[in-house]
């Protein structure tokens, strides 16, 4: 009966039940057909699309950097590929963020429609529509690559174990967890925040995701130090993409550039619902800690300093 009655409600947004109330609104579905909200759903088939091609672009224009890097005569391009991961991700980001948010990657999708940023149907044909970018801009990119090349660096795929020489998938697990947590810790606690997106700005909130970015290819990249291993993906569907158009090892491992983001959106949703709601405070008087020994000795009652910053 409850059953029958939701699908219903469902059906109908303009029944009884108001639609802000109906668990169909909440997730979405109003955004794909309904006459009532033709605009919001044209606005979230714009925004797909629109992830769509970023996707494409971002990620034929980041792996043929990396792989640039590596081939170059640098004595160094683990060092040089953070600071072309940071340029990057910052252009794609200060283009799209105001467009359609910028994800770029199904795990930011599935954190941002956990959070209430986004519906979970939104979220769910922006993954769909960053996979399909993925998959057009790497058929792109092999088909301009010189076939040597694409072979050497498996099309820039994220790899595990290739050749016997990576690292386990235990330990990818780990890492694909860590440095996806980082990013979400420094990206959505940032975007969660609208005040602070505000005072920041979007130039700034793009530098401190970028940074973030940056820094978490360039730990997995040289923590590990095993050629083998692609460093951590941080999006699914970049990992997706060289797999099914060359297959082969990229297959060994893959489950866990979808199982460790996932492991890691969960865990930082838990996270988010502990951090404090008012922010830091600091006291109206401060004493340091030569002070309070100071007080305490010669039996003076110190003030409540924290008295109503709760």
């Amino acid at each position: 009966m409850a059953l029958g009655a939701e699908n219903q409600a469902c059906s109908n947004l303009k029944g009884r039940q108001s639609p802000n109330s109906s668990f169909c609104t909440r997730i979405g579905v109003h955004e794909l057909y309904s006459l009532e909200f033709a605009f919001t759903s044209l606005q979230m088939w714009r925004a797909a699309v629109t992830e769509l091609v970023a996707s494409a672009t971002f990620l034929f224009t980041l792996s043929t950097t990396i792989i640039a890097c590596l081939e170059s005569h640098e004595t160094s391009p683990k060092l040089v590929i953070p600071v072309v991961v940071f340029l990057i991700a910052f252009f794609w980001l200060l283009t799209t963020v105001p467009l359609s948010g910028g994800f770029f990657s199904p795990t930011f999708a599935f954190m941002a429609a956990l959070s209430g940023v986004i519906s979970f149907v939104r979220a769910l044909f922006y993954c769909l529509g960053q996979c399909f970018g993925a998959i057009i801009g790497y058929m792109i990119l092999k088909s301009v690559m010189d076939p040597t090349i694409a072979h050497k660096y498996a099309l820039g795929g994220c790899m595990v174990n290739g050749g016997g020489e990576g690292v386990s998938a235990g330990t990818a697990l780990m890492v694909e967890f860590s440095c996806t947590f980082l990013v979400l810790y420094v990206a959505m606690t940032i975007i969660l925040d609208k005040k602070k997106c505000q005072e920041l700005g979007l130039t700034m909130v793009c530098v401190i995701i970028s940074g973030a970015y940056a820094v978490s290819v360039f730990v997995s990249t040289t923590v590990t130090g095993r050629i083998g291993y692609g460093g951590v993906g941080l999006n699914p569907a970049r990992c997706l993409a060289p797999a099914l158009l060359l297959g082969g090892s990229l297959w060994d491992g893959h489950w866990v550039f979808w199982v460790g983001p996932i492991c890691s959106c969960s865990v930082y949703y838990v996270f988010s619902l502990l951090l404090p709601k008012q922010g830091f405070v600091r006291a109206d008087e401060q004493q340091h800690l030569i002070q309070l020994v100071r007080s305490s000795c010669l039996g003076s009652e110190s003030p409540d300093y924290f008295e109503g910053k709760v």
